[in-house]
Order: C-alpha cells, then sequence, then structure tokens
C-alpha cells in the first residue's frame, strides 16, 4: 500500500533495549472532493508511522517534508493513563520517497546556496 502526505513534526529516532533502533513519525493524508449538494469537503487523516530499516533517514524527515510510503497500515487502540480509550492508525514503512523537504530542510539548503541573502527566520509553523 502506498500513502502520500507531510509529516506533521519532524522525525524521532528511539533507540529499544535490545540495541535495535527505529524512526518513528507521523503524517497527515488529505483527500478533498464534493458533497451530494456539491459543497467542498476536506477530509485528513493522521498516521503514526514507523521505520526500521535505516536510521539515519531521520534527518531528513523534517516538518512539513511531502513523503511517499509504502508499508501496510494496522489499526491499534489503547487505554490512556487518564482512563480515557483511544485509537490510532499505525503505517509500517518499508520504503520512503521524499517529494519535497520541510521548512527547516529548505531553510538550510537555501543557507548553503546563497548564505547572504537566506531568511534565518522562515520557519514559520505548518497548521497540522
Amino acid at each position: 500500500m502506498n500513502i502520500i502526505g507531510r509529516l506533521t513534526k519532524d522525525a524521532s529516532l528511539h533507540t529499544l533495549g535490545n540495541g535495535r533502533q527505529v524512526v518513528n513519525f507521523s503524517i497527515a493524508v488529505s483527500e478533498q472532493y464534493h458533497g451530494k449538494e456539491g459543497q467542498s469537503i476536506q477530509r485528513t487523516e493522521y498516521f503514526d508511522c514507523a521505520y526500521w530499516i535505516s536510521p539515519g533517514v531521520a534527518a531528513i524527515l523534517t516538518k512539513g517534508a511531502l513523503v511517499e510510503l509504502t508499508g501496510f497500515v494496522s489499526a491499534r487502540a489503547w487505554v490512556r493513563k487518564d482512563g480515557e480509550a483511544v485509537a490510532g492508525l499505525k503505517f509500517h514503512t518499508s520504503r520512503i520517497k521524499l517529494h519535497q523537504g520541510g521548512k527547516k530542510q529548505q531553510a538550510a539548503l537555501d543557507t548553503a546556496r546563497h548564505p547572504a541573502t537566506a531568511d534565518i527566520n522562515s520557519q514559520e509553523d505548518l497548521p497540522f
């Protein structure tokens, strides 16, 4: 299965007790369509993702980056410490294709290309 979406925050690298490393990140996948009465409807689904193959990829997975992921999805449910039952979707990623870098990555590239003209305050927050 393939999904395309934007990272909602920078990826994080976690080392497990057995020494294995996993890159965790989340993406927002949006769909826009017209309802029965012609109104425009936008729906966004959020996926928590795990990538086990190459921990170095965490450095380029920054907030706002547009990625295409290959893998499979699973549903999960749990009870929070406050007793609230919640559910989420987990995407077990086997392949990552970067289509467009995030704000931090783009600012770093701009600085490298044109150090005298780069705007160091160009890291505005995205709405998700």
